[in-house]
């Protein structure tokens, strides 16, 4: 396992995700990209439910207009990064396959980096979508 010091601080964090990924078979990296792109067809429902909730509130809410138009603009802005980050997974799959496959030029290493980048982008945007929902919850739940 690897051990990670923190800038400013006198603790030791063990991050012992990170140091797997450099020991798993590319399997379970393979199944964990499977996952994500499950994560992301669950979230695409919960934003056409959030959506759904925002257009019956819209109608019976004329005078925060402003606010509406933004929680629209951060699902409209959602459902773009769902696309992006999708593809990118897709993308990364194929990456895997042609790994497989033993193409000449392709590295294990390399596969082993995209995912874990792959990662923290699906870990910041669970967080950033969570929020999101929280504030729309808050804004149906004022209304």
């Amino acid at each position: 396992m690897k051990i990670i010091k923190l800038k400013n601080m006198n603790t030791e964090v063990l991050n012992s995700k990170a140091a797997m990924l450099l020991e798993v078979g590319l399997n379970i990296l393979h199944l964990e990209s499977k996952e994500w792109l499950e994560t992301i067809a669950f979230w695409k429902d919960e934003i056409q439910l959030l959506d759904n909730l925002l257009k019956v509130k819209k109608s019976q809410d004329d005078h925060k207009q402003d606010f509406i138009k933004i929680l629209d603009y951060l699902d409209d802005l959602h459902a773009n990064l769902f696309k992006y980050i999708e593809n990118d997974i897709v993308a990364h799959e194929k990456l895997l396959y042609r790994l497989q496959q033993n193409e000449k030029g392709l590295f294990d290493a390399i596969y082993r980096v995209m995912h874990r980048q792959l990662k923290d982008r699906m870990d910041s945007f669970k967080s950033d979508f969570l929020n999101f929902k929280k504030i729309v919850f808050k804004y149906v739940k004022e209304v």
